[in-house]
C-alpha cells in the first residue's frame, strides 16, 4: 500500500548529475588516492582572523546565546545597508528592504516559496546554477530556461539576451512573472556592465515581471572589471530584490550568512516565511558578519589576489598541459570547453575519465542544463602546487586519449 504514495515535490526534482562524480570521487579517496578537487566552489582559505575574533568574542556572552531573529538583528542589517552605500552609493532601509539569510541560497529559495503561485512562470538563463531553477520547480512553479550568449571574453550579448527574452514573453502562455539573473555568473562567469540593468529594469517595468538578481561574486572580479547591482539603476526597487553571501569574498561558506535587499514588498514576503520556518541564525555569527561587513576590507583584496593568481596559474599551466581555455575576469571558476580530443566524450564522461585516469575532480557542465554539456567547471580551490600537479596529470591523461589507450 505504501509503495501507491508519491511525493510529488521530489518527482518534479531531476536526478543530481554531479552525485555520480561525487560517488566516483569518494570511492577514490576512500581507496587512499590523492584527488585534486576543482569540483565545487567551496573556499580553502581561513576566514578573516578579525572576523573570528568577534564571534569568539561575542559567543562568550550568555546574552548571545538565545533565539535570534529570523530577518536577522538590526545592526547586521545596518551593515548590509552601509555596505551597499559604501560599495554602489545604494541607499536601502533595514527596516524594510534587508532580511539577512542563512546564505544567499536558503534565502532565493524561502523567497521563492513565499512569493510563486503554482504554475507561475520564470525565466532562468542556462546553463544555471541549480537552485536557481530547481527553487521554482519545488516551489510548484514553471521554469522557462533561456539559453545565454557570450563572447571570448565572457561578456554577455545582451542584444542577443533580450531579443530572447522578448519572444519568451510574446509566446509565453502565461507570461513569466519572474526572471533570475545572476552576474557575474554561476557556472560561465559572464559578466554585464550597468547598461544590462537599466535595460533589464525598463522592460520589467513594460512587461510586469519581478527581476531576483544574485551577485554572489560580486566582489571577485579581475582585470579592472567591476560588478555593477542592479539598484545602480533609478527605479530598480520597484520591481527587483538582489541577494548576495558573504561565503566567497570573506571565506565564511561554513557560516552560512547572505542577505536579501530590495523591492519592500517582496522583501516582506520573505521575512514573513522565514518566521514560520527560523528564528535566525547564531547570534554571535551575526555579529562577526556585521564586523565583516563594517571593518577593514583588505582581506577581500587579498582573497581575490589569491583567486586571480590562481587563474593565471591555472590557464598557463592547463595550456602547457595540450588544453587551452578562455580566460574569465570573475568569481573563483573557469568555465572550461572541453578539449578538442575530448568533445565526443561529453561533459559527464570527460569528468568521470579525468577523475579516474588524472585524479582531477571537475565539475561537468551539463550538470548546469543541457547549454552546459560542451564545457566543465573548474573551481580555483587548491593551492598553487597542486594546480600544477593536476596539470602534468591532466598532460599525460589528454596524451592517451589522443593516442586511443
Amino acid at each position: 500500500m505504501f509503495d501507491e504514495i508519491r511525493f510529488n515535490t521530489i518527482e518534479r526534482l531531476p536526478n543530481y548529475v554531479f552525485a555520480e562524480v561525487n560517488a566516483i570521487k569518494l570511492a577514490a579517496r576512500r581507496a587512499g588516492e590523492d584527488i585534486i578537487d576543482f569540483s565545487m566552489g567551496n573556499p580553502d582559505g581561513r576566514t578573516p582572523q578579525h572576523i573570528i575574533d568577534k564571534l569568539v568574542e561575542s559567543a562568550q556572552k550568555d546574552k548571545t546565546h538565545g533565539y535570534s531573529a529570523s530577518q536577522g538583528i538590526y545592526k547586521l542589517r545596518l551593515a548590509i545597508c552601509n555596505w551597499y552605500k559604501r560599495k554602489y552609493n545604494v541607499h536601502l532601509d533595514p527596516e524594510t528592504e534587508a532580511v539577512v539569510a542563512l546564505g544567499s541560497k536558503e534565502g532565493f529559495v524561502h523567497l521563492v516559496h513565499a512569493i510563486i503561485n503554482p504554475g507561475d512562470v520564470a525565466v532562468v538563463p542556462e546553463p544555471a546554477y541549480p537552485i536557481h531553477t530547481q527553487a521554482f520547480i519545488i516551489a510548484g512553479g514553471s521554469v522557462h530556461k533561456m539559453g545565454i550568449e557570450f563572447n571570448e571574453a565572457f561578456e554577455l550579448d545582451e542584444n542577443a539576451f533580450f531579443e530572447k527574452l522578448q519572444k519568451t514573453f510574446h509566446d509565453s502562455i502565461p507570461k513569466p512573472k519572474f526572471v533570475v539573473v545572476n552576474f557575474p555568473h554561476n557556472p560561465t562567469t559572464v559578466t554585464v556592465e550597468k547598461s544590462f540593468y537599466e535595460r533589464l529594469v525598463a522592460m520589467a517595468k513594460k512587461e510586469r515581471f519581478y527581476i531576483i538578481s544574485d551577485i554572489a561574486y560580486a566582489d571577485l572580479t579581475f582585470d579592472g572589471y567591476k560588478t555593477p547591482s542592479i539598484f545602480e539603476v533609478e527605479g530598480a526597487k520597484d520591481v527587483a530584490v538582489e541577494s548576495y553571501t558573504l561565503s566567497k569574498s570573506y571565506n565564511m561558506a561554513g557560516w552560512r550568512v547572505g542577505f536579501v535587499v530590495g523591492n519592500s514588498k517582496l522583501i516582506t514576503a520573505l521575512k514573513k516565511i522565514k518566521s514560520w520556518f527560523d528564528y535566525g541564525m547564531f547570534t554571535p555569527i551575526q555579529v562577526a558578519a556585521t564586523v565583516a561587513l563594517d571593518g577593514p576590507q583588505e582581506c577581500v583584496e587579498e582573497i581575490r589576489n589569491t583567486y586571480e593568481k590562481r587563474r593565471d596559474i591555472l590557464l598557463e599551466a592547463f595550456a602547457n598541459a595540450g588544453w587551452e581555455m578562455a580566460k574569465p575576469r570573475s568569481s573563483m571558476f573557469i568555465w572550461a570547453k572541453l578539449p578538442l580530443c575530448a568533445q565526443h566524450l561529453g561533459s559527464l564522461e570527460f569528468s568521470k575519465q579525468l577523475l579516474t585516469k588524472a585524479k582531477v575532480a571537475v565539475s561537468p557542465g551539463v550538470g548546469f542544463g543541457e547549454q552546459g554539456d560542451g564545457y566543465v567547471r573548474i573551481a580555483l580551490i587548491e593551492n598553487e602546487n597542486r594546480i600544477r600537479q593536476a596539470a602534468r596529470n591532466v598532460k599525460k591523461y589528454l596524451k592517451e586519449l589522443q593516442e586511443g589507450k
